[in-house]
């Protein structure tokens, strides 16, 4: 920053150049009171910290050097607070680490020297210590400042940040706290205009003899330029001085780094979510709240460098493209970005041609085609939505339910709001303030029955204001608002409640409720109830960050000038007997949680709604709960159950409405150790959810139906309905954990989950959890809860016995347990009701079979006859399974009948009945193997064959898995005698055509005598079994023709790498050729054949003579 000044006349007593003394301090005087300031210190401090030097020196010809000193020594900031802001992160505290801090480390270990001012110009040199991984540094530093406020910063550390470097830092606070010590000069010019012409040669002179390398290049140049009577210095009036302070035209601000600004969010941004760069882009939103807290021109110019690095982010054209959405993370900084340009134009001090210019390049962000918008991403749900909803674009209620809005919008819409309004001028200005000194209230909308003002104005907006007042730091201006709008909400609640008792019959028989908030203020983008909430909370304590705004001088029309107060004291003017900030702060919250408000659009709106809920929860769940706390839940309570359409929590409930499960469980738990029977009306209340109901209300006009009435879909596009009904379920959960030992309640309590929840995942998962809480180890079990979770269990069997679900197998057996732990009696309930809860396989294979296991029967204490019941009617359900599922069930019913020989027999039957038809020949053999096990080779045998009809392996299949079942069969033939034998070998002949197959099984019979060993044992002396005569001739006639076709099936497609393969298949079939009596002829007689049919196969055939002649 520097200066042009004219050659000027030096007066007479200027021409000598002293050192004047440090700045007066308030002496004490011999009694201990300070001495009163002179009128020069205070009149140089007023002109210093409103007036550029150069209006000073314009309006005044002739200025005294000791009027001058003092300006210039009272130009210098006095209060550390900027200068920490500028240093250090928002809500950093105490951490070593920051600027600020290692800054004072400096200062206070005497690391600052050479400290001078010149004019509006201060340098010095830093030492910073050695460390064992760096060596010392001294730094050299030098700051600028105008008006009480650094204009620029240098600093040869080279440092690369948007806050001040420690070095800086620690000369700036050597002259905060050190001024006495600081060596005070006039801006060099003054200097310079004292010398003669000798003097000021010697000046150069010397000057360029110290610095010559740096300087004597550039000495001579302008030495060239000046000497040069045509040149562009000489066409210029005056010279530059860095030190001589601002001109008119500059504008008064602090230094703010804005290349490092926009290098850093651009970098976050690229960073795409990671290595923290989302907490980074959150501490400057924090920051340019902290600006604008303290009242910093800087926090708006910083945030248009933020929002122009936000939209110059290439990922917005990209997704845009693609038509994917942005990252949840992402999404919030933008909605924050909006709401810190909202609180920028609802500035109550903001001049109209800065809001102007403000408008103007909102408007230009708000017209490129990738800004976000405020309810979504442009993903591709929309432009679903928008197709399906083709049919309502002619309506032009259409255009106003999707309007194109963007995070800027609302922005955008707050230019045009304003400050005078008389009432809220009074409102925010006057402590006192009530109807006996206000007389237009004719309609009784300015103020309550008590006399207390109320604002109406749209909920959002006005708290909006709030938040902008807040932001301004006008702490106190904020509070008296909060108050006249949470006043406002009580009396419009209390006006719905009377509405709705007055109408209640007739709404009631109507049966439907129109919608009486389409825009809800919980994850409303403004943030409505947040921000009241936050704001009356933290009147609770002292913030220290605050406190420093608190003495910021109020102007304008918001104050008269005088330091404000702490905000508590006056506001509490408003507050009734017992009541605290914090209670106010309470009941808005549960004001905004219990509106019934319509569930938004979009993937992102409707998650914000949740978010934003689950959010104001957790902060009202750090507030203790003491007696008026507990009095205002009880009322709330009260009124929500009451309230009818304009609650969630009345009895007409729009199909669309935002649920309240969470909330109604905060309440729950909140309120049931004060009113249980309170506690549990809103509990059960709100366990509704409408929007999964079968059929919607109809004659509903009230909306324009942009979402389900159109869409021809069961449901509307519920983007969050799995987390809504995992909240259900908790609702549901916490409810039957309070209700443990009280019958009625349990039994209560399961009907409305019966009735309201459709998730079989959920009320499973509350089976379970009713399960554990009745089953506690440090407790004996209760029965009724056990029966509410046996209920549930059976209501999930039901529910999913027609569907798929993969966990359907766990629920079962969890089943079984749960009936188990109730008693006998229910497993025979459940047995005997089988067919409505399981499959026939789960009833035998899981039901059936553990309710007959050692382990059921030790568990439940069983005696002999309770037993035996028990197995009768397992064995009853099982064949019940087998006849419905002959093919899953008969197995498992004829392991569960083995002790009972009828049961067992009945099995025995339904397998050969449903053997011609409805089982296949894996089922069979399966069985016929179990029956050999169990003894009985005659019944196995019996299915074998019955299982070979079903068979068919064609001459390729030499790996099928039956081939082992063919093998079992006829051993298991062979072992009986030659006549069953004889019988099964045309079965096999028929259904199997692989010659390996065959030859296999010829081999094995021909090993030993039929009927009187096993097939594996050791060869006896039995008579063996002719290959000429039935029935292994004509096993044997059918080996040696699969061979022959097999062959020729091979040769049709065969390669030469499989040359080799088919030779050594040529040798196996010779094999069985020759256990023919004309074996070896009729194998001749096929090579001969091969050699004539194939003799274009040269090779082949060469390889066939070579092997068989």
């Amino acid at each position: 920053m520097s200066r042009f000044l004219g050659n000027r006349h030096i007066p007479a007593d200027l021409e000598r150049h002293t050192a004047a003394p440090p700045p007066p301090s308030p002496k004490k005087t011999t009694s201990g009171a300070h001495s009163p300031e002179s009128l020069l210190d205070i009149a140089a401090r007023k002109v210093a910290e409103k007036w550029p030097f150069q209006r000073v020196e314009e309006r005044f010809e002739r200025i005294p050097e000791p009027v001058q000193r003092r300006i210039v020594y009272w130009s210098f900031p006095r209060s550390e607070r900027e200068i920490c802001m500028y240093s250090s992160s928002p809500d950093s505290g105490d951490d070593t680490r920051l600027p600020f801090r290692r800054g004072i480390g400096l200062l206070e270990s005497g690391c600052v020297d050479n400290v001078l001012q010149v004019g509006f110009h201060l340098s010095g040199t830093v030492r910073e210590p050695a460390t064992s991984s760096e060596p010392e540094l001294v730094c050299n530093v030098s700051v600028s400042f105008d008006r009480c406020k650094i204009t620029a910063v240098t600093c040869s550390c080279g440092n690369k940040d948007i806050f001040y470097c420690a070095h800086v830092v620690a000369l700036s606070l050597y002259r905060v706290r050190k001024p006495e010590q600081v060596k005070l000069r006039l801006p060099i010019s003054e200097t310079l205009f004292q010398m003669n012409r000798d003097q000021l040669q010697k000046f150069v002179q010397y000057l360029i003899t110290v610095h010559h390398t740096e300087v004597l290049p550039t000495a001579q140049k302008l030495a060239d330029e000046i000497l040069s009577q045509n040149s562009e210095i000489n066409q210029v009036h005056g010279a530059p001085d860095p030190t001589a302070g601002a001109s008119v035209d500059d504008e008064n601000c602090w230094h703010l780094d804005e290349e490092q600004v926009q290098e850093q969010v651009k970098l976050f941004l690229s960073q795409g979510g990671y290595h923290g760069s989302g907490k980074q882009l959150n501490l400057l939103f924090s920051k340019v709240r902290e600006m604008l807290r303290m009242r910093d021109s800087n926090g708006a110019r910083m945030l248009t460098l933020i929002t122009e690095q936000f939209m110059g982010d290439p990922r917005l054209v990209l997704w845009r493209q693609q038509g994917t959405t942005m990252t949840d993370k992402y999404r919030q900084l933008w909605d924050e970005l909006g709401a810190l340009w909202m609180c920028i134009v609802l500035n109550p001090h903001c001049k109209t041609e800065q809001k102007g210019f403000w408008l103007r390049q909102l408007r230009r962000w708000n017209g490129v085609d990738v800004c976000p918008l405020e309810d979504g991403n442009h993903g591709s749900e929309l432009t679903n939505l928008t197709n399906a909803l083709k049919t309502q674009t002619h309506n032009p209620l259409y255009s106003l339910t999707r309007p194109h809005r963007t995070v800027f919008t609302r922005a955008i819409e707050a230019c045009d709001l304003h400050w005078q309004d008389p009432h809220l001028q009074h409102i925010i200005t006057a402590d006192h303030y009530t109807n006996y000194c206000y007389h237009d209230n004719l309609d009784s909308s300015l103020f309550d029955a008590r006399g207390w003002p109320l604002w109406h104005e749209h909920v959002p907006t006005a708290c909006a204001r709030v938040d902008a007042l807040r932001s301004h730091g006008y702490p106190k201006e904020a509070l008296r608002l909060a108050i006249a709008i949470v006043n406002t909400l009580r009396r419009q609640q209390q006006k719905q409640l009377e509405f709705f008792r007055t109408h209640k019959k007739e709404l009631l028989h109507k049966g439907v409720t129109s919608v009486t908030n389409l825009e809800g203020w919980v994850g409303h983008p403004l943030d409505p109830i947040g921000t009241l909430f936050c704001w009356l909370k933290s009147k609770m304590e002292p913030n220290p960050r605050l406190s420093l705004s608190l003495s910021l001088p109020a102007s304008g029309p918001l104050g008269s000038g005088r330091k404000t107060e702490h905000p508590a004291s006056p506001a509490q003017r408003f507050l009734e007997e017992g009541e605290s900030f914090v209670s106010l702060a309470v009941e808005t919250a549960l004001i905004g949680l219990g509106q019934q408000r319509v569930m938004p659009d979009g993937l992102y709106a409707q998650e914000k709604v949740c978010r934003n809920e689950e959010q104001l929860l957790a902060k009202l769940q750090e507030v203790d709960l003491n007696d008026s706390l507990v009095k205002i839940f009880r009322k709330q309570a009260v009124v929500l159950l009451e309230a009818g359409p304009y609650s969630g929590l009345g009895e007409l409930l729009y199909r669309e409405s935002v649920p309240m499960h969470t909330f109604a469980r905060y309440l729950f738990t909140s309120l049931l150790p004060h009113d249980a029977e309170l506690a549990y009306k809103i509990a059960l209340r709100a366990m509704r959810l409408p929007v999964l109901e079968s059929t919607a209300p109809s004659g509903d006009l009230s909306r324009p139906h942009h979402i389900v009435s159109v869409v021809p879909n069961r449901y509307p596009r519920w983007f969050t309905l799995s987390h809504i009904e995992t909240q259900q379920c908790e609702l549901a959960s916490t409810m039957l954990t309070a209700a443990k030992g009280d019958a009625r309640k349990l039994q209560t309590v399961l009907e409305s989950i019966q009735k309201n929840i459709h998730s079989s995942s959920h009320i499973f998962k509350l089976a379970q959890d009713a399960f554990k809480i009745a089953t506690l180890m440090d407790s004996l079990p209760d029965l009724t809860l056990l029966k509410v979770s046996l209920e549930l269990g059976l209501q999930v069997m039901r529910m999913t016995l027609s569907t798929l679900n993969w966990r359907r197998r766990e629920m079962v057996r969890w089943l079984v347990t749960c009936a188990t732990e109730v008693g006998v009696f229910a497993l025979d309930s459940i047995m005997q009701s089988w067919f409505t809860l399981f499959t026939p396989t789960e009833a035998t294979s899981v039901v059936a079979s553990t309710v007959m296991s050692n382990s059921t029967i030790v568990r439940l204490h069983l005696d002999c006859h309770q037993q035996e019941n028990l197995a009768n009617s397992a064995r009853t359900l099982a064949l019940q399974c087998a006849m419905k599922d002959p093919q899953n069930c008969a197995l498992s019913a004829l392991t569960l009948c083995e002790k009972d020989h009828i049961a067992f027999e009945t099995a025995y039957q339904i397998v050969l009945d449903a053997a011609a038809t409805g089982m296949n020949y894996t089922q069979l053999f399966t069985i016929a193997r179990y029956m050999e096990h169990r003894g009985y080779p005659m019944r196995a045998y019996k299915l074998a064959t019955l299982a070979m009809t079903h068979l068919n392996l064609s001459y390729n299949q030499d790996t099928h898995p039956a081939i082992n079942d063919v093998l079992w069969a006829c051993a298991l033939s062979h072992s009986l005698g030659k006549n069953e034998l004889a019988a099964v070998i045309p079965l096999v002949v028929k259904s199997v055509k692989c010659a390996t197959v065959l030859s296999d099984i010829l081999r094995r019979c021909t090993l030993t005598t039929p009927g009187m060993v096993a097939l594996h044992s050791r060869r006896n002396s039995g008579k063996l079994m002719s290959l000429d005569k039935a029935p292994l001739r004509q096993l044997l006639d059918a080996t040696i023709g699969a061979y022959i076709n097999t062959t020729h099936s091979r040769l049709t497609h065969i390669s030469p790498r499989h040359y080799s393969e088919f030779i050594e298949f040529l040798s196996k079939a010779r094999e069985t050729f020759l256990m023919a009596h004309d074996g070896h002829i009729q194998f001749t007689q096929f090579i001969d054949n091969l050699k004539q049919i194939y003799k274009g196969k040269k090779k082949l055939m060469m390889l066939v003579r070579e092997r068989f002649g």
